[in-house]
């Protein structure tokens, strides 16, 4: 039992901030997208 909490802890924690990281970056580079398209459209007009 105390193995398994070991490896809880071990394994657990790390696994916990990288969802946390993954799910606040998703919509930094979501929103980063975004503004990638708009300026590819302003460039087009541009031309």
């Amino acid at each position: 039992m105390e193995e398994l909490l070991t490896q809880i802890g071990n394994f657990g924690f790390p696994m916990v901030i990288s969802i946390y990281l993954l799910v606040r970056f998703e919509g930094k580079i979501q929103s980063l997208t975004e503004s990638i398209y708009q300026l590819a459209k302003v460039i087009e007009m541009m031309k």
